[in-house]
């Protein structure tokens, strides 16, 4: 059975205990063995990190410990996957570049704050992480980020004329890396389309079963 660390905290506006719970019954429901934790001293558990397959941050702002930063990296790295969403993966410890360029990008702003109408867009026609879920619509914060050019990504939305990535993947090291930008609250999270972006993620992410 693979194994999956969920830690949440940081910013309570995007519920992130809330977030947790749904990412937790969701893994289960894959067959993992889901550890929920709601302290950031958990990636500073050597052993525990090198018994992972997957980690997911739900943890918006704060402040990360080295001591705590360095085992996440090298976790990863050594070929753990992390998959996450919105600002509990993409506007964390906002003065840690290191943490930025493993995530792949970085939150900069969100023009008009929540209630924003916009379309999602499937960039990869055959893609297996957005196959069958086709465009969609969402109401929510609408997210302007800095982003890697060495991503991949796998959905848009636009702003004007540039189209910004929604869901994008990378490797760091032997590591899968997983991002989507929706996910303000539990209610976006809870949408059908986001459920089964961030389940394929997931399974993508993760490293392999074994046997």
């Amino acid at each position: 059975m693979r194994k999956a660390l969920i830690v949440w905290g940081g910013w309570d506006g995007h519920q992130p205990k809330e977030v947790g719970e749904i990412f937790a019954e969701m893994l289960r429901k894959e067959s993992f063995e889901v550890i929920v934790s709601d302290t950031l001293e958990s990636y500073a558990d050597e052993e525990l990190m090198k018994s992972l397959d997957l980690i997911v941050p739900v943890w918006t702002m704060g402040k990360i410990e080295q001591h705590q930063l360095k085992p996440l990296l090298a976790a990863v790295e050594n070929g753990c996957g992390i998959a996450g969403c919105h600002g509990g993966m993409a506007d964390s410890f906002r003065n840690e570049v290191e943490y930025q360029y493993m995530v792949g990008g970085q939150w900069v702003a969100h023009p008009g704050n929540d209630g924003v109408h916009y379309t999602v867009e499937m960039s990869i026609p055959g893609d297996p992480l957005t196959e069958g879920i086709g465009d969609f619509e969402v109401c929510s914060e609408k997210y302007y980020m800095h982003v890697d050019p060495a991503v991949k990504v796998h959905a848009t939305t636009s702003f004007g004329d540039v189209k910004m990535p929604v869901v994008w993947t990378k490797k760091w090291g032997q590591g899968n890396v997983y991002y989507n930008s929706l996910g303000h609250q539990a209610n976006i999270v809870a949408m059908p389309q986001t459920m089964e972006l961030m389940r394929r993620g997931f399974l993508w992410a993760a490293r392999p079963e074994q046997g």
